[in-house]
C-alpha cells in the first residue's frame, strides 16, 4: 500500500514540474481537485481491501484453530482409535486362527479322548448353541438378521443338507484320523472345487494353480501310504467330506443369488446365512439321530455324566460360532487373498499341535509327506493370488 501511494505522489509532482505539460490557468484548480479526490478514492479502496483481507485472515485462523481443537478433542476422546485401525487385521487374524485351531482340537478331544461315538448328536448340540447365541444377539439389537420366510427356507434347504453332511463326515473323519493327515487331505477339496468351477462356471485357473493341485495330490497319496495310524474308514469319511465341502462352496454361489430374491430387503448378510445353516440343521439332525440310533447311545453313555465333557462340548459349540464371526471380521479387515493365505498357513500350527498333543506315531517319510502337503497348500494360496 505505501509503495503505491509514493508512486502516485511522484507522478503528481512530475506533472507539475514539467513545463510542457502545465495546464492552462483556468484548468489548474479543477485538475488539482480532481487529482486529489482520485488519490483519496484510491487510498480508501486500498484501505478497504486491506481491512477485508485482515478480516478474512482472522476468520481463517479462527477456523483452523477450531478444527485443530476439535481434532485434539477427538484424539483425547478416542485415544485408541488410530492404533485400533492399524492393529485391526492383526487382532482379527489372530482371533480367527485361535478359533479355528481350538475348534479342531476340541472336536478331536470329544470324539477321541472321551471316545464319544455320536458325531451327529455333537453336531446337533453345537448348532443348537450357535442358533441360540445368534437369536439372542439379534433380539438384543447387537446384530441384524434377515427375517425368515418359507420361500427363503425352501431355497436354502439344498445347501443346508450338504452343510449337515459336511459337518457329520468331518467329525467322523476326525475321530479316526490324526489332525495332521486331516489337514493334508483337506487339500483335495481345493482340487475338486477348481474342477467344479471349470465345468460349472467356466472359470479357468493359471498354470501355477494346477501345479499346486498336482503337488497336493502327491502329498495326499504319499501321506496315506506312509501313515502309521492308517484307518480305511477314516479316510473314506474324509474323502466324502472333501466332496461335500467342495459341493457346498459351489452350490452356495448359486443359492445365494436365489436366496437374495426371496428376502424383503433383497440382500442376505453373513450372519443370516449362519443362522439359516444352524437353525435348519436342527430338525434334520434330530431325524438322523433317531435313524442311526444315537439317541439310545447318548442316554446310556457314561461319558455324558462327566461335567468336564459338557464343558469341552459347550466350548466347541461356542468356538464353532466364533469361527463364523471371526472369519467374517478378518475378511472385512483384509481381503479374500490374505484370508486364503492365512487359512493355508493356519494348517501348520494345527498339524504341529495335533501331533504333539495326541502323540501321533510318525515316521520320517510320513513327516516329510505332511510338510510337503503344508507347502503345497501355501503354494496353492499364493498361486490363487496371482
Amino acid at each position: 500500500m505505501s509503495s503505491d501511494y509514493k508512486l502516485d505522489i511522484v507522478d503528481h509532482h512530475r506533472h507539475h514540474d514539467d513545463p510542457e505539460e502545465q495546464p492552462l490557468d483556468d484548468e489548474k484548480p479543477n485538475n488539482a481537485v480532481h487529482t486529489v479526490f482520485n488519490g483519496i478514492h484510491e487510498q480508501a479502496k486500498m484501505l478497504n481491501n486491506f481491512a477485508t483481507n485482515l478480516e478474512r485472515r482472522a476468520l481463517n485462523d479462527r477456523f483452523l484453530k477450531t478444527s485443530k481443537a476439535t481434532e485434539e478433542d477427538e484424539d483425547e476422546r478416542h485415544p485408541l482409535h488410530k492404533p485400533a485401525k492399524k492393529s485391526g487385521p492383526l487382532i482379527s487374524g489372530t482371533a480367527y486362527c485361535i478359533s479355528s485351531c481350538s475348534m479342531i482340537m476340541l472336536n478331536k478331544i470329544v470324539l477321541s479322548s472321551y471316545n464319544f461315538n455320536a458325531g451327529i448328536s455333537l453336531m446337533f448340540y453345537q448348532n443348537l448353541i450357535s442358533t441360540l447365541v445368534v437369536a439372542l444377539l439379534s433380539l438384543s439389537g447387537r446384530i441384524s438378521v434377515e427375517k425368515l420366510n418359507w420361500r427363503l427356507v425352501r431355497v436354502w434347504i439344498p445347501v443346508n443338507v450338504i452343510f449337515i453332511g459336511m459337518l457329520v463326515s468331518g467329525m467322523y473323519s476326525l475321530k479316526f484320523i490324526n489332525i495332521a493327515m486331516v489337514t493334508i487331505l483337506k487339500n483335495v477339496t481345493n482340487i475338486l472345487t477348481a474342477i467344479g468351477e471349470l465345468y460349472l462356471f467356466r472359470k479357468h485357473q493359471n498354470p501355477k494353480v494346477w501345479t499346486a493341485m498336482f503337488l497336493m495330490i502327491i502329498s495326499a497319496v504319499s501321506g496315506g501310504v506312509t501313515d502309521l495310524s492308517f484307518d480305511g474308514a477314516g479316510y473314506a469319511w474324509q474323502i466324502i467330506n472333501c466332496v461335500l465341502t467342495a459341493s457346498y462352496s459351489l452350490t452356495l454361489r448359486w443359492v445365494m443369488d436365489e436366496a437374495k430374491k426371496s428376502t424383503k430387503s433383497g440382500s442376505l448378510n453373513e450372519v443370516s446365512m449362519v443362522l439359516l445353516n444352524n437353525l435348519l440343521s436342527l430338525p434334520f439332525a434330530m431325524v438322523l439321530i433317531l435313524v442311526f440310533g444315537e439317541w439310545d447311545y447318548v442316554i446310556h453313555a457314561n461319558v455324558i455324566k462327566l461335567p468336564m465333557f459338557w464343558v469341552v462340548a459347550t466350548a466347541s459349540g461356542f468356538l464353532g460360532l466364533s469361527i463364523s464371526f471371526t472369519s467374517m471380521w478378518f475378511l472385512h479387515q483384509t481381503g479374500p487373498t490374505t484370508y486364503s493365505l492365512v487359512g493355508s498357513l493356519n494348517k501348520i500350527p494345527i498339524s504341529v499341535a495335533g501331533i504333539l498333543v495326541f502323540k501321533v506315531p510318525l515316521s520320517v517319510s510320513n513327516l516329510f509327506s505332511i510338510l510337503f502337503g503344508l507347502f503345497a497348500g501355501v503354494f496353492f494360496a499364493r498361486a490363487k493370488m496371482s
